[in-house]
């Protein structure tokens, strides 16, 4: 566009509105200051239970070495469906040999309980019947997307319900248990040991079998969360994992990142569109960080930006839609469709028709600049946050230089034109003195639990085998002793 006075006019006047977006070097860096002192607050043995940022322990203690193979089971549970996966995992590769979706009625998600299990147990005995596996006893990883604690890698209690589910006698019990009782109750099927695996820890772990320095996973996607490998001697809420003097043992932290800010620490980078968001959310007050960056949120950020400039008469004459006034329309794959470097002005004039705006090419200009302005938010939030990691990670091993891999997934990532870019740029900038690739994650809740069971079965069998050379030598003891 050629220089119109007008034009620079308006423009000026609509980057004053989004300014509060812009985050320069020095404020990420105060984030990811404040950042560090959540996870030691999460870490902490009498911090941990009021601390915004949970840091949940996740019980597994390594990642992949590649030398893990079998066959096993896993189980997605995540929202109104459910997946039951057969992966056979060998030196090459973590294969899908099979895999089956099962509806969950609508009712049943407000039901009981034990209808719920019960409805699990019957489709998982179903395909294991289907796949000729009903002799075998498969060791299975169950992926749970719901708030849990969890307390060893086989035992989480939910503590609550989310995404529309209020099964009744589920909260605050061990929900392998009730899993196992239901195969149990139906007793023409069984499973070996079961690994729990949160969907980030599972995005890291299948990550970790292609590259076996990848200690970190990273979800951008309709949520947004993190975890990595934290020295087991800083997890101070674990009880009964004493590390010897000298041991360098590790344990996978989900960090629960989404919450950063729930305590008022970002109080100083909110917008008022980040407020109106909170206060229209289902959980106002709650998951502030991910409001601000997750696929669940932007586009209403970009709605409310162009209903105020609408308003302000800075965009389509002043003319809003019945449909632009109307939350939740602008939905968040339009900004990576805005965004699109060949594409991008064909698709804003028909995502803004449909909308019911009459746009010109003024108004074009600006609502990419909002789209930019607020997805480039994100990205450099995100990098502030997984800059905190990187950073502790390094110090952690007292290391000049750390050389690490994080395993991504999620749509946010995945699709947006430019924010993979963005965001490794300045997490680059952020953490100079870590070297960090990035590998975007295949079926992190599949073929991830099946690696973190069979990473489980590794170490239970190594333990095995120590505590039988062990037990060698006290017998090589009592002969000599003889």
């Amino acid at each position: 566009m050629g220089k119109d006075p007008q034009l620079e006019e308006t423009l000026s006047k609509v980057q004053k509105y989004l300014e509060c977006f812009h985050l320069p070097l020095e404020k990420l860096q105060e984030i990811s200051a404040r950042l560090k002192k959540d996870f030691n607050r999460g870490l902490g043995k009498h911090t941990h239970h009021r601390a915004a940022v949970k840091m949940l322990p996740t019980f597994v203690t390594a990642t992949p070495d590649g030398t893990e193979k079998g066959d096993f089971l896993a189980l997605d549970l995540g929202g109104t469906n459910f997946r039951v996966l057969h992966i056979r995992v060998n030196e090459d590769e973590q294969r899908v040999m099979k895999s089956q979706n099962c509806a969950i009625p609508q009712e049943m998600m407000v039901g009981t309980g034990e209808q719920l299990f019960d409805h699990i147990a019957a489709c998982l005995g179903e395909f294991v019947n289907s796949q000729d596996l009903k002799g075998q006893t498969l060791p299975l990883g169950f992926t749970f997307s719901f708030p849990c604690e969890q307390k060893e890698i086989d035992k989480s209690i939910l503590i609550r319900w989310t995404k529309g589910f209020n099964c009744s006698g589920v909260e605050g019990e061990d929900v392998v248990k009730l899993l196992k009782e239901a195969i149990h109750r139906r007793g023409d099927y069984d499973i070996g040991s079961v690994a729990m695996v949160n969907d980030t820890v599972g995005t890291m772990m299948s990550c970790g079998y292609k590259d076996q320095s990848c200690e970190i996973g990273m979800i951008i996607g309709t949520g947004t969360n993190a975890c990595y490998m934290e020295e087991l001697k800083n997890v101070k809420r674990v009880e009964g994992m004493e590390v010897k003097e000298g041991e360098n043992r590790r344990m996978c932290i989900n960090t629960e990142w989404g919450g950063f800010g729930d305590d008022g620490a970002l109080k100083d980078i909110l917008t008022e569109y980040d407020e109106e968001v909170d206060r229209t959310s289902i959980n106002p007050g709650i998951h502030t960080f991910e409001k601000m960056i997750s696929g669940m949120y932007l586009g209403e950020i970009v709605r409310l930006v162009l209903v105020k400039l609408t308003q302000e008469k800075l965009l389509f004459n002043g003319e809003t839609s019945k449909a632009l006034l109307t939350p939740g329309t602008f939905e968040t794959r339009f900004i990576s469709e805005i965004e699109k470097e060949d594409k991008g002005v064909e698709n804003t004039k028909k995502i803004l028709a449909d909308l019911g705006l009459t746009s010109n090419a003024v108004d074009l200009h600006i609502v990419r600049l909002i789209c930019d302005t607020i997805s480039s938010r994100s990205a450099r939030l995100c990098a502030a946050a997984l800059a905190t990691i990187v950073n502790r990670i390094r110090v952690n091993r007292k290391l000049d230089h750390l050389k690490t891999t994080v395993g991504v997934d999620g749509a946010v990532y995945r699709k947006h034109p430019n924010f993979s870019e963005e965001l490794q740029d300045m997490v680059r900038r952020l953490a100079p003195q870590c070297d960090i690739n990035f590998i975007v994650s295949e079926d992190g809740s599949g073929k991830g639990a099946a690696m973190v069971t069979a990473v489980a079965q590794r170490l239970a069998l190594q333990s095995r085998l120590l505590e039988d050379s062990d037990g060698e030598d006290d017998d090589d003891e009592e002969e000599e002793d003889n």
